[in-house]
């Protein structure tokens, strides 16, 4: 009688607790939302707010309450939820998926049953069950061992079973309860948020929390009318997926991305603690002494006694310390449409909040679209051409954001003297921030492209121990040509690529992004034109001295361009042979084997005698100054008043 009297008052207590209405939503661009719910509450009534299980991570880490009239907020109630596996590990039996009967009865040895088989009913306790394979003349079958009253073992087949029954009542709860969680593990039903006041009269209730809602979106319309400036519509869209009405709310829309995550708050968290333990003090173990000798000098000695065993040392077990784990547990004109935008905006610190200024009514699982701008905007028609594998640009428009506010992210229909234009996308853009946006392919205009360049020149050159170093620059040049074969005038935008060390010479760009240059170019009727972007590329190059000959080398001092890649001095010896081959009275190509010696004339093969090579000596690290060297030929033409300079360098005017 008394639980049904407490059961009866619980249940009078959660019908007593009160709903209260959403009065004011704010939707965000990072998958959140922000909620207000208020209302009043009668003398000693609590307050209940519905979530469903996925959003209490969320409550937990957001929910504030406000009492208005002056009361206390003595505390929050709510449903908990244990981990499934903390639970389930409380049992003392584990149902496994496709788990047989027989192991799930193993587990429960020495518990008593009763099998119905037919009209007879046995009974007895679990000594075990098992499985039994199939043979060639059996199939596979369940087995249970039970112990009868008498004492008798007795073998019965589970298949033959019509029923099984769990003589303890605390067994059978402990079944319910394990199927019960598993149930509410897989339930995702609503959780109940209790708040409780110790105020003994009438209050003014406000509960303010976060939970996951889906962003809002936006899309605009651009029409260009036959005059004036454009005008831009935008619209939001709202979905209410919270499972409840919005009733006449405060709705906020804000654009802005702030920092979000999920905590796990809801679930309760267990951590695994060390073990610790004291070593196990040993038994002392019995000493053994030897036998004293009774006079020095004995003939014989006895045999000494077997070594005693060595005495058990104490096992300290080093306490075992285990890693915690944490449980951690988504076709007529078109005009501007005749709307009233009646949204506000402003900033709201690092992001922009629309405002809708009249109250707005959104039923469950229902999506609503609203207008939050009407205005005339800044923009001008003109063409792109960004795609260099294409010949036509694209008909663009240059958007400035004259409306005074952020303007959100979104697809732009674009509706030019009273009919569709084409489509595009819009990042968010800030007050006063400009965008190109393009929306169709001029097929009216073509661009081709040639490439062009100079010879390369010698700008700078550097002498440094033993090094050659030039600083070349090459000239490359991009000619567009632009062909417009209607009979309108034209406001081009071409997108030039930006590469790295290169520099513009004889064009200056309108603006430059981070990959391109963009050159803005007035394009008559009809007309067909050329744009030539000129640049320049400067790169070094490096030689050994030692490997150039010694013209090249005073060509670079006297600051001569050189054309090609210089000279080294085994190509100057093959070229003067060469040279001397083809002048008149030259004896030509000697026999195979013969040789020439500078100081004897020709010998034949056989008389020449093996000549060992005699390292000349060196007046630096890797230098040979020889009569007519390249570094004798650099130092004589290069090297100033005064002594040698360890680096020489040349500029050209």
């Amino acid at each position: 009688m008394t639980r049904i009297l407490t059961t009866l008052l619980v249940g009078a207590a959660l019908a007593s607790a009160a709903e209260l209405p959403v009065t004011e939503v704010v939707l965000y661009k990072h998958g959140v939302g922000f909620f207000e719910r208020s209302g009043t509450l009668a003398p000693g009534e609590s307050a209940r707010l519905d979530f469903d299980a996925s959003e209490m991570n969320d409550v937990l880490k957001s929910l504030t309450i406000e009492e208005r009239d002056g009361g206390k907020i003595s505390g929050l109630r709510y449903d908990s939820m244990d981990p499934l596996g903390h639970t389930l590990s409380q049992f003392p039996f584990q149902i496994g998926g496709a788990q047989p009967l027989s192991a799930m009865l193993d587990q429960l040895k020495g518990s008593r049953v009763e099998l119905k088989f037919g009209n007879d009913t046995v009974a007895g306790v679990i000594v075990n069950a098992r499985e039994i394979e199939a043979t060639t003349t059996q199939p596979s079958r369940e087995q249970l061992t039970l112990m009868m009253d008498s004492g008798d073992l007795r073998n019965l087949d589970l298949s033959a079973a019509s029923g099984i029954r769990f003589v303890d009542s605390r067994l059978q709860q402990q079944f319910k309860d394990y199927l019960a969680a598993l149930v509410s593990a897989r339930s995702k039903e609503r959780r109940s948020v209790y708040i409780d006041s110790t105020d003994a009269k009438e209050r003014q209730v406000v509960a303010s929390y976060m939970v996951p809602a889906p962003v809002w979106k936006s899309s605009y319309r651009l029409i260009f009318g036959t005059e004036g400036k454009p005008t831009l519509e935008g619209w939001a869209i709202v979905d209410n997926t919270t499972g409840e009405d919005w009733s006449k709310v405060r709705l906020s829309l804000v654009s802005g991305r702030p920092i979000s995550f999920v905590s796990q708050l809801y679930a309760p968290k267990y951590v695994t603690r060390p073990t610790a333990e004291l070593p196990d003090d040993s038994a002392a173990a019995p000493v053994l002494h030897q036998g004293g000798y009774g006079a020095v000098g004995l003939a014989a000695l006895a045999p000494p006694p077997p070594p005693p065993p060595p005495a058990a040392k104490a096992a300290a077990p080093a306490a075992m310390f285990r890693r915690a784990k944490l449980d951690t547990a988504t076709e007529s004109v078109v005009v501007p449409s005749s709307i009233v935008a009646n949204a506000s905006a402003e900033a709201v610190g690092e992001l922009f909040e629309y405002r809708i200024s009249r109250p707005v009514t959104i039923r469950k699982n229902e999506s609503a679209m609203l207008p939050f701008l009407q205005q005339a905007i800044d923009a001008r028609k003109l063409l792109i051409y960004s795609d260099h594998s294409s010949q036509h640009p694209t008909n663009a428009a240059e958007l400035t954001n004259s409306a005074g506010k952020t303007l959100d992210g979104g697809p732009i229909t674009v509706y030019d003297g009273g009919a569709y234009g084409g489509e595009a996308l819009m990042e968010t853009l800030k007050a006063s921030d400009k965008r190109l946006i393009s929306y169709a392919v001029d097929l009216g205009t073509r661009i081709t492209e040639a490439f062009g360049g100079k010879q390369a020149v010698v700008r700078e050159i550097h002498f440094n121990r033993g090094i050659l170093t030039t600083k070349m620059a090459a000239e490359e040049t991009r000619t567009y040509t632009i062909r417009n074969v209607d009979q309108k005038a034209k406001t081009l935008i071409v997108e030039h690529p930006l590469r790295y060390g290169y520099t513009l010479l004889n064009q200056k760009p309108a603006e430059k992004t981070a990959g391109n240059y963009r050159f803005e170019i007035a394009v008559g009727a009809g007309a067909t034109q050329e744009f030539k972007v000129a640049e320049e590329h400067v790169f070094d190059q490096t030689y050994q001295i030692a490997s150039l000959t010694p013209d090249v080398l005073v060509e670079y001092v006297r600051n001569r361009s050189q054309r090609g890649r210089p000279q080294t001095v085994a190509e100057s010896r093959r070229s003067e042979r060469a040279d001397r081959g083809q002048r008149p009275g030259h004896r030509g190509r000697q026999p195979a084997g013969a040789g020439t010696d500078r100081r004897r004339g020709p010998h034949p093969p056989q008389h020449r005698k093996p000549q060992q090579c005699r390292r000349p000596a060196t007046a630096g690290p890797g230098l040979r100054p020889a009569i007519g060297h390249p570094r004798a030929a650099v130092n004589r033409a290069a090297r100033p008043a005064g002594g040698a300079a360890e680096e020489e360098s040349h500029t050209a005017g």
